[in-house]
């Protein structure tokens, strides 16, 4: 499942809260209603909810969370299989090789 990225969540939560206060104040304006069920419903569809509440909960809870990722674990395993490796012996230092000239090239 693909997961959005946090920084647009934490940004579409804090949008959502502001508008809920602003809804909050003034219930009767219909401007701020409708920008309040349109900031729930980027939620919604961000986090995959049906209902702004529950939206607005699981951005609290992802955001909460230090997921990893499956890729993230792929990486720290790889890396800790090299470091279990046994290590190779030291290089032996061979010199460059020597130049061989053709006999027609002389």
């Amino acid at each position: 499942m693909l997961l959005p990225a946090k920084a647009e969540v934490a940004r579409q939560l804090r949008r959502y809260r502001a508008w809920e206060r602003v809804m909050l104040a003034a219930p009767n304006d219909r401007t701020v209603r409708a920008m309040f069920e349109d900031s729930g419903y980027t939620l919604c569809v961000l986090m995959g909810k049906r209902c702004a509440r529950e939206a607005a909960d699981a951005a609290e809870q992802y955001l909460s969370t230090n997921q990893v990722t499956h890729a993230q674990e792929q990486q720290v395993t790889c890396l800790q299989e090299q470091n279990e490796r046994p290590r190779a012996a030291a290089a032996v230092r061979r010199r460059p090789p020597a130049e061989r000239r053709s006999p027609a090239g002389r």
